[in-house]
């Protein structure tokens, strides 16, 4: 069974925010920012629980999602995804043929979404389970349940890694005076007409990769330790607080080695609502 929702039966009181959380930079709501990344997207949602269905195809379209074509096994997204998605978002448990088996024929057949950006969200969350999604095509997995703050973030960060995938390789990231450098894992602050490099140990500098790489756009806190904590096997419960004191320290580090972007500017990571982190857009500094 297949359902096809748009934004023109948009949910009631669009002004407010996902969770009626206040949050931001300077009192913006920084997942408002999302909606450009979201304009004019659709989404294929394989989900045969209804009431999460229809939540979550709310939740995209209140985000900014053009259409959620919205369908309740895997058969279904099959025939489904003969036309183009931006992103497919799975369940693993469904009537019929299974998430994980309905995406390896998605990907294996060839059509307009054998390359789109996946991303698992089940119940199944044991490390094996995961692993076995992410073997089997996901780019990125979710277990139920999920807040909607986590689960916009983790669909926003997809899609950017597919826009760079098309993009031409080799260029920098350039944010107002910093300057990031990939292939050599350099980043590096010019003011003055004078450039210098910013001294990062390479946990700080994959922060920083992930926070800047996405321009402005909030970035999770459990995103962060999946991306950037890669040793470790488990999310441990105090991960908030390991995540914390390092953010703390490189947000010093970050200050004592760039004075001259001010008071006003630092700290160069702030937060957004209460699981979520940022890098100021510098665009607009002058020096």
């Amino acid at each position: 069974m297949s359902f096809r929702f748009n934004a023109v039966s948009s949910v009631k009181g669009g002004g407010a925010t996902m969770d009626g959380e206040a949050a931001g930079i300077d009192g913006e709501d920084p997942f408002a920012q999302l909606r450009e990344v979201f304009a004019g997207r659709q989404a294929l949602l394989l989900e045969d629980d209804p009431a999460l269905s229809d939540h979550v195809a709310e939740r995209l379209l209140r985000a900014g999602f053009q259409a959620v074509e919205r369908v309740d096994s895997g058969e279904a997204a099959l025939a489904a995804a003969t036309a183009p998605f931006d992103i497919l978002i799975l369940d693993r448990l469904t009537a019929g043929l299974d998430g994980l088996e309905t995406l390896k024929r998605i990907r294996a057949g060839g059509g307009p979404c054998a390359d789109a950006p996946a991303l698992m969200l089940t119940a199944l969350g044991g490390e094996r389970q995961k692993v076995e999604g992410l073997l089997g095509g996901a780019d990125d997995y979710l277990s139920k349940p999920v807040g909607d703050e986590e689960l916009l973030a983790r669909i926003a960060a997809q899609l950017r890694r597919a826009a760079r995938r098309a993009a031409p390789v080799g260029g920098d990231l350039v944010n107002g005076p910093f300057r990031l450098s990939f292939g050599a894992r350099t980043l590096k602050f010019g003011a003055a007409g004078a450039s210098r490099l910013i001294d990062l140990s390479p946990l700080e500098f994959a922060i920083v990769c992930e926070l800047m790489t996405a321009r402005g756009q909030p970035v999770t806190k459990t995103m962060l330790w999946d991306r950037c904590w890669v040793e470790w096997r488990f999310l441990p419960d105090n991960f908030v607080n390991i995540i914390d004191a390092r953010i703390s320290a490189l947000r010093r580090r970050l200050k004592e080695q760039a004075p001259e972007l001010g008071e006003d500017l630092h700290p160069l990571i702030v937060s957004a609502r209460s699981q979520s982190l940022i890098f100021r857009d510098l665009s607009a500094w002058a020096g």
